[in-house]
């Protein structure tokens, strides 16, 4: 396993030099027990090199220094900090980081694309095919790992690189499963967007991205990634099996069948109980713990134990707790576990025949099932128990449509737009529309575009601006007045939210956000780009605060 030293990399400009130019240089070196490597995984932005014009390279340079300096604030995802779930990287983590190294596949691995002059190029391939088997051991030799995940072209296809894209490449996933996967005590993954901004991964992000259903731009790699999948999770199940916590081992073991892509199958009973480690039926519906038995077979798909923990008194309402690392948040009902985990539709249809309640509501936002649905089949499911589809949730304001656009595919936004669910309701609490909410979590969301898309055609407002009231118009202000007094480059992802959100329109929050093709798009529906937010940023004010220079010539277009 070849590094560079941060300190080296810090020098360096332009376009990154491969493997065997470093080589020549004498600044690779061999990995060591108590090194501290950052493993850096990124999309390639060229058939030939990884970043012909180095710009990926460049933003990497300016987080690394960053991080080392304290400017940079690396903080919780938007969802887990609302739930106060966030968490921070340390001062001793930055101090480790200035005489860390790098792991960067271009610099490690030899590439038959740039092979040294007079190398054999079977020699090559041997030592790229010998590199590609061990990245389970060079992740696992991670101290920290970094996805380089800006908004930036391909030199070949002109499409644009992003954290959406990252995310559906399948050697991407690779590196993202085998980390999330290895026996390190942390396996957190810092997002680099744009050079000011870095947060920690939404724990559903990896869950939902499966490592075999990934792109594969050779089709026989898919094989090969599945196998290195497989193994490292059949070696989370047996290590925490034998070592434990319990909770760990059986939340795996009841997502095995759905991370390895398999087909899922309904258990026996005492396969079921064997399975999961309860000593008994009876023993297992009294289970009250984090993975309860219930919660189990809601994760396996199982609507036949459903009914059987259910007939032996186990509680169908019984709500999360213990499991905030893996997404589920404390107090959410078992029905929105089923619902987000996007189970088949006849898994919550048996809970609401079991008499699951639909209206339960969630702690901080207020909301139920309803805005939690991932599928068509699901939607049918809830609106036949009757579920509201049509009203607010208190405190926050969201409705069942602009909880759903956050989170589910544009074939479930579609359904809710066609039972007639309102893309401009009344804007109070958060004061976000529909569209604010696809727009925001667009990232990682391969629907986005067409989510968007899909509620603008249906005469959403892209001038709709955001209206906070009450407590969330307090927090608004708050914000403001922190970012005044720490700086905007100490203020977390989550502060810079709400200190920019008062007034707010689409447009502004796509600037925000980067995202070149929901900007253009929302301007082909007639957005009007110099509307300023109550603090008085413009869209172009936005995008260069938050580094997306690379949307200036739109945007400076329209700016007065």
């Amino acid at each position: 396993m070849y590094l560079v030293k941060v300190s080296d990399f810090l020098q360096m400009e332009g376009a990154p030099e491969s493997h065997d130019v470093l080589k020549e240089r004498g600044l690779l070196h061999e990995w060591k027990a108590g090194m501290f490597a950052i493993f850096v995984s990124h999309q390639w932005l060229g058939r030939q090199h990884p970043d012909p014009n180095g710009e990926q390279v460049a933003v990497l340079r300016q987080m690394l220094q960053g991080l080392i300096n304290g400017s940079l604030t690396v903080a919780g995802d938007l969802v887990s900090s609302t739930y106060g779930q966030g968490k921070r990287l340390t001062s001793e983590t930055r101090k480790q980081v200035e005489c860390g190294y790098v792991f960067l596949d271009w610099f490690a691995i030899p590439q038959i694309t740039a092979r040294a002059k007079g190398v054999n190029e079977e020699v090559t391939k041997s030592d790229a095919a010998l590199a590609v088997k061990s990245i389970p051991s060079y992740v696992e030799a991670a101290s920290l790992f970094v996805a380089l995940v800006p908004f930036v072209p391909h030199a070949d296809t002109k499409e644009w690189c992003s954290y959406t894209t990252w995310l559906a490449r399948g050697w991407c996933r690779a590196e993202l499963w085998l980390h999330m996967l290895s026996s390190k005590p942390d396996t957190s993954v810092i997002l680099v967007t744009s050079v000011p901004e870095a947060k920690f991964m939404f724990p559903l992000d990896w869950l939902e991205n499966t490592i075999a259903s990934g792109d594969f731009t050779v089709e026989e790699d898919r094989a090969v990634v599945v196998q290195l999948g497989q193994r490292a999770l059949e070696s989370k199940i047996r290590e925490h099996r034998q070592s434990g916590p319990l909770a760990v081992f059986r939340f795996y073991r009841a997502h095995q069948w759905k991370m390895l892509g398999q087909k899922r199958s309904e258990w026996g009973v005492q396969e079921f109980l064997d399975a999961f480690q309860f000593p008994s039926l009876e023993d297992a519906a009294k289970d009250q713990s984090s993975m309860s038995a219930l919660m189990c077979a809601v994760f396996t798909g199982d609507s036949h134990m459903i009914r059987l923990l259910v007939a032996n008194r186990a509680d169908v309402n019984i709500r999360a707790h213990g499991l905030s690392k893996a997404g589920y948040f404390d107090g959410q009902p078992l029905i929105v576990c089923a619902a987000k985990s996007h189970q088949p539709a006849h898994v919550l249809a048996t809970l609401c025949e079991l008499r699951a309640d639909v209206h339960a509501r969630m702690g901080l936002m207020g909301s139920t099932v309803a805005p939690m649905v991932r599928s068509r089949e699901q939607l049918k499911v809830i609106l036949d128990a009757r579920a509201d589809f049509h009203g607010h949730f208190d405190p926050a304001g969201h409705t069942p449509l602009g909880g759903a656009c956050g989170m589910a595919n544009s074939e479930t936004i579609a359904a809710l737009l066609e039972v007639r669910c309102n893309p401009n309701p009344p804007l109070y609490g958060l004061g976000q529309s529909p569209l604010h909410h696809a727009i925001l979590f667009s990232r990682g969301n391969p629907s986005a575009f067409k989510i968007v898309q899909l509620l603008l055609e249906h005469g959403a407002d892209p001038n709709a601006l955001t209206n906070p009231t009450g407590t969330f118009k307090w927090m608004s202000q708050a914000a403001q007045a922190y970012e005044v007094i720490m700086g905007r480059e100490n203020c977390s992802f989550l502060v810079r939210c709400y200190a920019i959100l008062t007034r707010l329109s689409p447009l502004g929050l796509a600037a925000f956000i980067g995202d070149p093709d929901l900007l253009q798009l929302l301007l082909d529906f007639g957005a009007e780009a110099p509307v300023p937010n109550s603090r008085g940023d413009f869209p172009v004010d936005l995008a260069r605060e938050n580094g997306h220079f690379h949307l200036l010539p739109i945007l400076n277009t329209f700016h007065v």
